[in-house]
């Protein structure tokens, strides 16, 4: 499968070197660049690409108001690029629902993976990023899980570890279908909105 990915950043360097790393990919298709969030959104509406990777700081609409867009219209996952000075971004993000953060000074193959990761339908948390925001009050503590039952945990746990409902499937020898169930019935017992809310809720209580 081809992934179709649009880069938003108005960085130049940053810029130019991940469409190197995205360029060199024989499953990534870079088909779009943005320098600002306005330009990110009208090109996720015409060019509908599977992942967009968001720079936070950015002219004319930030990357969290762009992604925030960007999923009204499921027109792609976004992928935030963030740096450790943005703290108060971070915080914000993790309430939208993206379907992931990575540092801009990551690995290329940290990158690539986090693409294929959010394009399989998984969830990127970069390890760095959860340790710096652990201590920080971004949502209730782990006992809004205490109504789950042990198989819901299960796929909670799975969640947290950045897995798609595929592969949740696959692991746990359920239907794709019998995942979705599982977590709809976890975001109605939990009063969560999104996957991300289980994924984070689960890591700071662990």
């Amino acid at each position: 499968m081809m992934i179709r990915v649009i880069l938003a950043d108005d960085d130049p360097i940053i810029c130019q070197g991940l469409r190197m790393i995205l360029e060199t990919q024989q499953d990534i298709a870079l088909c779009g660049v943005a320098e600002n969030g306005v330009q990110a959104v009208e090109l996720c509406r015409t060019q509908r690409p599977d992942v967009v990777l968001l720079d936070i700081r950015m002219p004319l609409l930030d990357g969290i108001e762009a992604a925030a867009q960007i999923m009204q219209m499921e027109a792609g996952a976004p992928l935030l690029l963030t740096t450790f000075d943005e703290a108060e971004f971070i915080l914000r993000a993790l309430k939208t629902g993206v379907r992931g953060y990575i540092l801009k000074n990551s690995p290329a193959q940290r990158i690539l993976t986090a693409v294929r990761a959010v394009a399989e339908g998984g969830t990127v948390f970069q390890q760095d990023i959860l340790e710096y925001i652990r201590d920080r009050t971004v949502f209730p503590d782990h006992t809004i899980f205490s109504l789950l039952t042990p198989r819901e945990m299960e796929v909670v746990a799975l969640i947290a570890e950045g897995l798609s409902n595929k592969e949740i499937a696959e692991r746990l020898f359920l239907s794709n279908g019998t995942v979705r169930n599982h977590i709809s019935v976890i975001l109605e017992k939990t009063g969560l909105e999104h996957r991300t809310q289980i994924a984070v809720h689960f890591l700071k209580g662990n």
